[in-house]
């Protein structure tokens, strides 16, 4: 009986909100909250309209001539929709997703869609609960999409390994929209059964399947597109994103930290073919959010090369909202989320207040503050105890035979094969490159050679190592590359810059290896001091220190990757070295 008469008055609170959404609109009751005076764009007439924004129960509830509890001129501002990230790792940021979320609010940013694949191949699905509780009831909604490659490659050593059946559960949580980006393309292509059967997944239970797809093109693409993925944000040159866009795929124009393809992509940014284009940022480092911006950048520099500022706009709040199916997003107009950005014009674009659910969560000048959601302790407990390897001696690392040797190639994340090397040699800037398994104490240690990193002295390690995130370590000799090693398993984490045995840089990042728990400003600071650190001993200013050898043991880009067995080609999927 008391379950009835909950469900009972659960439904009548519903209907006497109805009801006042519906009065309110008719101009019978006062609004919560009132934008006076405003220029809006309307997405779906393609123009700016004026009038009063009235709001109520966090919705918006019409335009026209309105009085509210609350009222705010907007009358020297434009309103645009709250921006929408279409697809970001937000470990990438080394912050919690609640300095994540203080850091884009003023930025406008009110939606992101997260795939958490990163925490995902450390922790397993407990990965996936550690970013769903701490990304609970952020003033940015943070949506998810279920990561399809845990392992990215059979050649990685992960902290789990996830089919279908294991994810199959988290499609019917509320804020999942889908499976994100299935870079496991030669699998689909190859019909192996565990891609596929994600895939079927997400369908059966009616989501979107993103796509990561370089440079695929033709027969490969039709069979890849074929088996259902609707996106792709790994388009670098306008030829191979319309050949996407024409065989139906929507097109999300990246620009983040590591990949920038705005430039290359901006001819879709018109009539003919935005219409299915979205912004992405895919990573986001923590100097990017503190001095470049998030969404709103993208927007700023789409409109400085000439797009028109409606375009830019749609394409950064609305399209993302339609394609994921949040069908109460990306428009100003009745019956949506009041998600507003304000901004000043479009040739400064300087963002003077932001509104979520009709709450001022940003205003110029300062910052609303908001709770941290809380992450249940079985969660932090496990998510700071992931470095599962023994103490490193030099001894572990003495190799008497030639090994597979890579080198950079400037500005790119490809690499050179060079064929293989017998040692370390400073003068020719060859340095050894390992990569410790972290997860389960195999002890398995990849070695090989690496040149264009530049490092004359001194060792480098992190436990950010995509997709599999063991430690990666590069440097000139076995002692200081040990000491590197034993210093992130010291720190659960992290990055580190090391000279004569002993750490003279180092950014803790105790939550999964990936994450810090420390205030964004922070975070900056450390990471800028170590990376100065690294360029102290020789690595030059066109070699991101950390960046670059994080993605030295992803074996899905070519030529060479150094894995936890050795020096991998990824072109003929063979290891040159163990």
């Amino acid at each position: 009986m008391l379950q009835n008469e909950t469900h009972i008055e659960k439904v009548q609170r519903k209907f006497e909100k109805k009801r006042r959404l519906i009065r309110v609109a008719a101009g019978q009751e006062k609004a919560d909250l009132v934008l006076k005076n405003a220029t809006y764009l309307n997405v779906f007439s393609n123009e700016f309209c004026h009038g009063d924004i009235a709001v109520a129960e966090g919705l918006i509830v019409g335009m026209g001539n309105y009085h509210g509890a609350i009222e705010i001129d907007a009358g020297a501002l434009i309103v645009c929709p709250g921006f929408i990230d279409a697809h970001i790792h937000l470990e990438s940021s080394l912050v919690t997703p609640w300095e994540f979320s203080k850091a884009v609010l003023p930025h406008g940013t009110t939606t992101v869609i997260t795939d958490p694949h990163e925490i995902t191949n450390v922790m397993g699905l407990q990965g996936i609960d550690y970013m769903m509780a701490a990304s609970a009831n952020l003033p940015v909604d943070v949506h998810f999409m279920l990561p399809s490659c845990v392992p990215a490659t059979p050649q990685d050593e992960s902290g789990a390994t996830l089919d279908y059946q294991a994810i199959d559960s988290y499609f019917d949580h509320p804020r999942v929209l889908g499976l994100a980006e299935m870079m496991n393309y030669v699998g689909i292509i190859n019909q192996e059964r565990d891609p596929v059967e994600k895939i079927l997944c997400s369908q059966a239970h009616h989501k979107k399947i993103d796509g990561h797809a370089p440079g695929l093109s033709g027969h490969a693409l039709n069979a890849y597109i074929s088996a259902g993925v609707y996106s792709d944000h790994e388009c670098f040159n306008f030829q191979n994103a319309l050949e996407k866009l024409q065989k139906g795929q929507f097109i999300m124009i990246r620009e983040g930290t590591a990949a920038k393809n705005l430039k290359a992509l901006l001819p879709l940014l018109n009539q003919q073919y935005y219409s299915r284009v979205m912004f992405a940022t895919d990573d986001k480092h923590p100097n990017d959010l503190l001095y470049g911006g998030h969404i709103d950048y993208i927007i700023k520099e789409a409109i400085s090369m000439g797009v028109d500022p409606i375009i830019a706009i749609k394409v950064a709040s609305h399209h993302a909202a339609r394609y994921f199916l949040m069908n109460n997003k990306g428009a100003i107009a009745p019956g949506y989320l009041a998600d507003f950005v304000l901004i000043d014009n479009f040739r400064n674009f300087d963002i003077k207040m932001v509104i979520k659910k009709g709450k001022i969560v940003f205003e110029e000048g300062k910052q609303i503050d908001f709770s941290a959601p809380k992450v249940p302790t079985d969660l932090d407990i496990s998510a700071r105890n992931t470095m599962h390897l023994n103490q490193i001696t030099s001894s572990d690392l003495f190799c008497d035979r030639p090994l597979g040797h890579l080198s950079l190639i400037p500005g790119e994340l490809i690499t050179q094969n060079h064929g293989m090397a017998k040692g370390i040699d400073v003068h020719k800037d060859i340095l050894k490159v390992c990569v410790f398994e972290r997860h389960h104490y195999t002890g398995h240690i990849g070695m090989g050679y690496l040149s264009g990193y530049g490092l004359k002295k001194g060792a480098v390690a992190t436990s950010i190592a995509h997709d599999s995130h063991n430690i990666i370590a590069v440097g000139t000799n076995d002692t200081d590359i040990a000491a590197a090693v034993n210093t992130i398993k010291a720190m659960s984490g992290g990055i580190t810059v090391v000279l004569d045995g002993k750490s003279i840089a180092s950014l803790p990042l105790p939550i999964a290896g990936l994450i810090s728990d420390q205030p964004l400003h922070q975070v900056n600071r450390l990471l800028e001091e170590a990376k100065s650190a690294a360029r102290s001993l020789g690595v030059p200013k066109s070699v991101d220190p950390f960046m670059t050898l994080s993605f030295m043991s992803l074996p899905v880009i070519p030529t060479l990757r150094v894995t936890t067995k050795g020096v991998f080609d990824v072109e003929s999927q063979k290891y040159i070295s163990q």
